[in-house]
């Protein structure tokens, strides 16, 4: 049975295409998922017990998550982000950002309305777009993928319901200042949309730069929303713990969605996030530095390439977005690298990236040692098919 369906408009998420290349090619050494290589904190761990001793866990828990846990991300949102949270500014609990994501667009929005990306765009949030029957509006950076807030305001149409940032980014590693973040802010205050903050690399930056959150822009909370993530930072990729801070009128809406999709999010997971939450400050900074390290030794040996492609410094998050100087296409090139040179990135086809070849480097769970090697291959593979 042939069948239509909203999933023929939605690209293939293009993760599970590279790991069957890279399953296909034994020895290759990925520098394609944006994961981190450290495992959550010990905190963490030791709060699962918690959860197996106290009676009736087994059963659903609030919607929007367990008090604990909400009052602790209140107090970091306050310390870290700058964010008070009060009636008008509720937090809801949510398996990963990604949902958190998919819960705004889903409240905010009806079957044929847009969303403006910046490009290059997180692919999943173009593919959360789309299901929901409504249209992604495309608008470029600049060429160091700033944003550019003119070309922003002049894509705004009646049919517009936000304006989604990342920063720092996914996939460029560029982050946005605060005065330009304030005036995309601002922009969609004036215009009656909404500003989606997709902040999960909000503790990723680098070389003395500093997060900015919008939602603690005066003024801002009633049309700011804004995301936030423990996979990155905490190790928490497949336990599947996110959170949104947002504007009081959606949380009815939001809630629709979450108890329709999750009911709720993973309470042995909430515990986990409570523990991991409560860590000593020494584990995210360790962690940092170290990934840091790492940054800089790829950076250091990208340089080689310089006649090749073009390389932007990405401050922030664990990536780099580099500019391929040659007619293939990115997808071509991404194959080869890995079926020739036993190396794996990301095609910057899947950010939307369309004219130019661009792919996404990433460098979160690598050792130094590995690094080395798979950037070395790296190096090595572009020159062998650019030349």
């Amino acid at each position: 049975m042939q069948i239509v369906s909203r999933m023929q408009a939605v690209q293939s998420p293009i993760i599970p295409v590279i790991g069957e290349l890279i399953h296909n090619h034994p020895g290759t050494i990925s520098l394609g998922q944006g994961v981190v290589a450290y495992n959550p904190p010990r905190e963490a761990v030791e709060m699962l017990p918690q959860f197996l001793l106290e009676s009736h866990n087994n059963l659903y828990k609030a919607v929007e998550g367990i008090p604990p846990l909400i009052n602790a991300i209140a107090n970091k949102l306050q310390t870290f982000n700058g964010i008070e949270i009060t009636p008008n500014q509720p937090i809801v609990v949510t398996a990963g950002s990604n949902m958190a994501f998919m819960n705004a667009i889903l409240a905010i929005t009806s079957p044929g309305d847009e969303i403006i990306l910046n490009t290059p765009y997180y692919f999943n949030h173009e593919m959360a777009i789309t299901m929901a029957g409504c249209r992604p509006v495309l608008v470029s950076t600049d060429t160091n993928y700033q944003l550019q807030p003119e070309a922003i305001a002049q894509a705004i149409t009646p049919k517009t319901r936000a304006v989604v940032t990342i920063s720092p980014n996914n996939p460029t590693g560029a982050v946005y200042p605060r005065e330009t973040l304030e005036t995309v802010n601002r922009i969609c205050g004036d215009r009656g949309i909404y500003h989606i903050s997709d902040e999960a690399y909000e503790y990723f930056t680098y070389d003395g730069i500093t997060h900015t959150s919008p939602g603690a822009f005066p003024g801002s909370s009633e049309h700011t929303i804004s995301l936030y993530s423990l996979s990155k930072a905490y190790g928490f990729a497949s336990w599947r713990i996110g959170y949104m801070v947002i504007p009081a009128n959606l949380l009815v809406a939001v809630k629709k969605v979450q108890d329709t999709i999750l009911i709720c999010p993973p309470v042995i997971s909430q515990y986990a996030a409570l523990g991991a939450m409560q860590a000593k400050p020494e584990y995210l900074q360790e962690n940092i530095q170290a990934i840091a390290q790492v940054r800089e030794l790829v950076l250091d040996s990208l340089r080689e390439l310089h006649d090749i492609c073009t390389i932007n410094l990405a401050p922030g998050a664990f990536y780099f977005f580099l500019k391929i100087h040659t007619s293939l296409d990115a997808f071509t090139l991404t194959k080869r690298l890995i079926q020739e040179h036993l190396v794996a990135v990301i095609p910057g086809t899947t950010f939307g990236m369309e004219g130019g070849c661009y792919v996404r480097i990433a460098y979160g769970a690598l050792q130094p040692e590995t690094a080395q090697q798979g950037i070395n291959r790296l190096i090595s593979g572009l020159k062998k098919i650019v030349n």
